[in-house]
């Protein structure tokens, strides 16, 4: 029998994240465009400057409400129109409304650019917020909340935003508005967040993909060019405050045969300089299934079918803001046990936080933590979507277009003392606000007995 020979293996090539060239059109509309070749599904995102914090008093939820009444119809399209005219290119378009934003997000044949680009301009430029389509949004989002409330993850998430900060912050409320908040949206209340907020002077368009052919100048100008709106003031941003005191709040559920756990407290964001030792420490903590989380809680004790570390952007402010208010992070610990397993869990897991902080990471964790963080980077970015969706990451987050290329040089070049000290000093013991969503009457007792906070119970 004959064999084929085996493949060699080709001359490793130097990677680097892809560096996007910017422009502008002529009505204000920034755009950052990416050259991949060989992908031929286009991906756009669009941000636009429509924060929460700018949602009218006792609005809560209208720029989500807004996000999705985008492709529910346009001056041109009814919804039913729309969404044919979108699967005729083979497109599929979505939008959602967070702290820094809304974020547009199309993906397309490259074949098909054109007209999609022509769609999404059209629901940016003329939607139609029709009376009856909104009041079928609005009456889908108050569905959805008595599920999330019932989702322990979701819940949790909630419960630690609320205790974080002030109650007059909008970061403390669900974002995507309460029952309270969410009934009184009209198509009115839309219109009036959509005329005051979305305008092309402060919008950005990325796309990345196999431009070749495309005259993306010229495509840009016809569909998006006649886009018109003031030129916004700029907007005060608040500062951002949090009270991450030591606590233990206990969502009951009774009954429950699990506890979700989320610890957390706020940190540094991108714009800060230890962010890439923080990365790395916290990939060491609970990044992977070989962290010491998941080495203690998982493999050796059998508590969880997982637990995670991890530091997720809220907002970012430029640093030449006049407001002088800066960015932050939510550096958090989240998984779930068994309910009787819910006090020796959390004891071991401050003890991992704890011997962290005596010990140090080893050279052998940090090792393996830069190889997964920057060795595995070319293929999370094979995708024209993944690379968009990070480019657009850094214009909300007000960073360098080169922030991204920039980070996998500095995790490269972070030592194990440098790692040690960022995630010791994210992950304070003693500075932790733990959230558990489980049955009170049998899981307090023991969360007292570790002294890890004041304990408080609320209903779930």
């Amino acid at each position: 029998m004959q064999y084929h020979p085996q493949p060699a293996p080709g001359v490793a090539r130097p990677w680097a994240f892809p560096a996007p060239e910017r422009g502008a059109l002529s009505n204000g509309l920034t755009v950052l465009r990416c050259h991949r070749p060989g992908q031929q599904v286009v991906a756009v995102e669009i941000f636009l400057d429509a924060p929460l914090d700018a949602e009218p008093e006792g609005l809560d939820g209208v720029a989500t409400i807004m996000s999705r009444a985008l492709s529910e119809g346009t001056d041109k399209h009814t919804a039913e129109e729309f969404a044919a005219e979108l699967e005729r290119c083979g497109a599929t378009l979505d939008a959602h409304a967070d702290h820094p934003g809304v974020r547009v997000s199309l993906e397309v044949p490259a074949s098909r650019l054109a007209k999609a680009l022509a769609l999404v301009a059209e629901a940016l430029r003329a939607p139609a917020f029709d009376d009856s389509e909104i009041e079928r949004l609005v009456r889908n989002r108050l569905d959805e909340i008595p599920h999330e409330q019932a989702n322990p993850a979701r819940r949790a998430a909630k419960q630690l935003s609320k205790e974080l900060f002030p109650a007059a912050a909008r970061m403390s409320r669900p974002r995507q508005g309460t029952e309270e908040t969410v009934e009184r949206i009209d198509s009115a209340a839309v219109r009036a967040f959509f005329d005051a907020h979305v305008r092309p002077s402060t919008a950005t368009a990325v796309v990345v993909g196999d431009l070749t052919g495309i005259d993306l100048d010229a495509l840009l100008d016809d569909t998006f060019g006649d886009w018109s709106g003031d030129t916004a003031e700029p907007r005060p941003v608040p500062p951002i405050t949090a009270d991450d005191t030591g606590r233990v709040v206990i969502v009951d559920r009774p009954g429950a045969v699990q506890t979700q756990l989320l610890i957390g407290r706020i940190g540094a964001d991108r714009h800060d300089s230890v962010w890439p030792a923080q990365v790395l420490g916290t990939y060491c903590l609970g990044g992977t299934l070989t962290s010491r989380l998941d080495r203690v809680l998982r493999e050796e004790k059998g508590y969880t079918y997982g637990v995670r570390a991890f530091a997720q952007v809220l907002r970012s402010s430029a640093p030449d803001s006049a407001s002088g208010a800066t960015g932050a992070a939510m550096l958090a610990i989240s998984g779930s046990v068994d309910t009787e397993s819910t006090g020796p869990a959390l004891k071991d897991l401050w003890t991992v936080l704890r011997t962290l902080a005596a010990e140090g990471l080893t050279d052998e964790e940090h090792e393996t933590a830069v190889q997964n963080l920057v060795g595995v980077a070319p293929l999370k970015f094979e995708t024209a979507a993944s690379v968009a969706g990070t480019l657009a990451d850094q214009v909300e987050q007000h960073l360098a277009d080169d922030y991204q290329a920039q980070l996998y040089a500095r995790l490269a070049e972070t030592g194990t003392v440098e790692a040690t000290a960022a995630v010791v000093s994210a992950f304070p013991g003693d500075r932790l606000v733990t959230i558990l969503v489980g049955d009170a009457a049998q899981i307090e007792e023991p969360v007292r007995a570790l002294d890890i906070g004041e304990v408080s119970v609320v209903t779930g």
